[in-house]
């Protein structure tokens, strides 16, 4: 686990250089460095006060998981790690603050799309720590635990060692159950990052009126066993109890099939599968696991799987990987997999 970490003075480019001829050394010694750690099971922040020198409402000091961060003003230089967090940012109107993103792995929005191909693309994948060092930014933010990978040399406390503040989306700081109150809380700790806090409020506003709508209109409609196939082919790959995609089928009208499963996600067998007898199958969509299309031929051309109902009835809904995280997308998967699970009731 990290100590926490205050934010330094904002760094003039020779300093920058310095930084990154200095971070390079961190990284030649990278067996040195402490083992990343995501202790805290949640962010808060809060307003620390005002003085002449500071933004209205700052500084802010955030406990992101286990690093205590103190921001003097909002960070005007951000690199996102992983597609949420970068749409999370967007949707919030900070294109101006980001300087470069990475890991794109499904379709963006179609509102948010043109700003997001004006970002730098700083790699296909997580970006090397020199790569993220080079766009010269004063915060970095993960999405997914691997951001901050240390057998990859980008540490939370590398970073902090050239004097580079990083967030971690709250869904990687521990072993718990994700819930949509950890999207909200996200976006409104981001707000309070940025001195945003009405935009956060307004944006938090919109999503929950998007579930709302959609958990009334199947309201009292019987509940339908819903298994997700993220991939996997000896063994199926799907999500537990723990991951938000649970919660997001429940919302939705549904049950998860593996929602006993003590994991974000896990890998099942396919006699499980069969015996739990799914009626609605979610398909996780991302880069570099298959198309959709394979998936579904795959589970159409199991002879054990023929009189799974689901796949006997060829009863589909696909989901992008990213509808199933912490960020703005998982409001939109409900009505998804409402729409899929109860058609019926949008009618």
């Amino acid at each position: 686990m990290y100590d926490g970490t205050s934010r330094p003075p904002l760094f003039t480019p020779a300093r920058r250089r310095h930084a990154l001829r200095a971070a390079a050394a961190v990284v030649s010694l990278s067996a040195a460095l402490l083992t990343a750690g995501c202790g805290s099971p949640q962010d808060t922040a809060r307003d620390t006060g005002t003085t002449a020198a500071s933004a209205d409402g700052f500084p802010v000091t955030v406990d992101n998981c286990g690093v205590r961060t103190t921001y003097d003003r909002p960070p005007s230089r951000v690199v996102t790690i992983h597609q949420h967090p970068a749409e999370l940012m967007l949707a919030l109107g900070l294109r101006d603050r980001m300087v470069g993103t990475a890991f794109r792995d499904s379709a963006v929005l179609p509102e948010l799309k043109k700003d997001y191909e004006s970002i730098p693309e700083l790699a296909k994948r997580e970006p090397s720590f020199e790569a993220v060092l080079e766009a010269e930014p004063d915060l970095v933010y993960g999405g997914y635990g691997s951001a901050f990978a240390e057998n990859e040399g980008r540490s939370r406390e590398a970073f902090a060692d050239a004097g580079i503040d990083t967030h971690l989306n709250r869904e990687y700081c521990g072993k718990r159950r994700v819930t949509m109150k950890d999207t909200y809380d996200e976006i409104r700790t981001i707000g309070q990052i940025f001195g945003v806090p009405d935009r956060a409020g307004e944006l938090v506003a919109d999503l929950e009126g998007r579930v709302e709508r959609a958990t009334a209109a199947v309201e009292g409609e019987p509940e339908v066993p819903v298994f997700v196939y993220d991939s996997g082919d000896k063994a199926a790959f799907t999500a537990g109890g723990r991951s938000l995609g649970t919660e997001l089928i429940r919302l939705a009208g549904g049950a998860n099939v593996f929602a006993d499963l003590d994991e974000v996600f896990g890998d099942v067998s396919w006699e499980q599968v069969v015996e739990r007898k799914p009626e609605v199958i979610a398909i996780y969509d991302y880069a570099g696991a298959g198309s959709v299309e394979q998936k579904k031929d795959f589970l159409l051309s199991q002879p054990a799987l023929a009189d799974v109902p689901a796949v006997r009835d060829k009863r589909f809904v696909v989901l992008p990987l990213t509808a199933t995280l912490v960020g703005i997308r998982s409001a939109y998967a409900v009505e998804d997999l409402a729409r899929g699970i109860h058609p019926e009731s949008f009618e």
